[in-house]
C-alpha cells in the first residue's frame, strides 16, 4: 500500500470496485468526500454523467441509488440529485469509510475514529471477558501468534491485528459491537499505513499489548481487558503522533 501527503492529508488507496455501477458510485463518493461536490451541490444531469463515465443510464441510476442508501445523496423531483450534509452520511458503512481513505484523511478523521473506538472497544473487551468461549480464545491466540511471527510493516501483521480486534468484538456477544468491525478495519488500515510498528522494539510493544488483552479475557478479568484495549488504542495514537 502506498501513501502520498498534501497539507497533512494522507491518501490510502483501496481495492477497486468489481462492477460498473460500484465503480461509478465509488468515484462519485470520493468526489463528494473530497469536497469536489460540496454539501448542497447539485450533480450534473444524467446525460452529462453517462457521457462522463461511459456507462448506460441504468448503471448510473444504480450508482446513485447506492449513494442515496449510504446517505451521501438525495434525489428530488424537479430538483435533481443533491449532495447531503456530512451529518447524514453513514460513517459505519464500509464503503464510505474506505472512500475517506481514498479521498485523503487528516488528523480530524484519525481522532474521530479513535474516539468511537475508545467508546466501544474497551467495553467490548470487558464483555468478551465475561462471555468468551474456548473457540473465541483460540481465534484470538491464533491472531496474536501471527502478529508475533510476521514483521510489523507487513500486510500479514495488519490482517492478524484486525482479526484479533474482530474476534474480541465477536466474543462480546453484542451484535452491535461486532458491526463496528468496519470502523475498526478502517482505523487499523489507516494506522498500519501511517505508523506501522516497523522496528523491532515497536513490534514487540504492539504484540505484548495485544497479548495482554487476550490474557485478561482468558482470565475473565473484564476491568483488565478494558484497560488493555485502551492501552492498545492509545499506543496507536502515539505512533500517529510520532509519524
Amino acid at each position: 500500500m502506498s501513501t502520498q501527503s498534501s497539507s497533512q492529508i494522507i491518501v490510502i488507496p483501496a481495492r477497486r470496485a468489481h462492477s460498473n455501477h460500484a465503480e461509478v458510485a465509488r468515484t462519485i463518493g470520493i468526489d463528494i468526500i473530497a469536497g469536489r461536490y460540496g454539501e448542497g451541490a447539485k450533480l450534473p444531469g444524467d446525460a452529462e454523467m453517462t457521457l462522463l463515465f461511459g456507462v448506460s443510464r441504468p448503471v448510473l441510476r444504480e450508482s446513485v441509488k447506492t449513494l442515496v442508501a449510504k446517505g451521501l445523496l438525495s434525489t428530488k423531483a424537479r430538483v435533481g440529485t443533491v449532495v447531503r450534509e456530512r451529518a447524514a452520511w453513514n460513517m459505519f458503512d464500509s464503503d464510505v469509510l474506505a472512500w475517506h481513505l481514498d479521498a485523503g484523511i487528516d488528523k480530524r478523521f484519525l481522532r474521530d475514529l479513535a474516539e468511537i473506538r475508545l467508546a466501544v472497544e474497551p467495553r467490548a473487551a470487558a464483555l468478551a471477558a465475561e462471555r468468551r468461549t474456548e473457540e473465541d480464545l483460540a481465534l484470538m491466540r491464533k491472531a496474536v501468534g501471527l502478529m508475533k511471527a510476521e514483521p510489523g510493516a507487513s500486510d500479514s501483521f495488519a490482517e492478524a491485528d484486525l482479526a484479533l480486534h474482530v474476534a474480541v468484538a465477536t466474543a462480546s456477544g453484542n451484535p452491535f459491537m461486532r458491526s463496528i468491525g468496519a470502523v475498526i478495519e478502517a482505523a487499523l488500515r489507516a494506522s498500519f499505513v501511517l505508523s506501522a510498528p516497523g522496528d523491532a522494539r515497536e513490534h514487540e510493544i504492539a504484540v505484548a499489548a495485544h497479548e495482554r488483552i487476550v490474557e485478561a479475557i482468558a482470565d475473565q478479568d473484564g476491568e483488565a481487558a478494558g484497560a488493555a484495549m485502551l492501552n492498545v488504542i492509545f499506543n496507536g495514537l502515539r505512533r500517529h503522533g510520532a509519524a
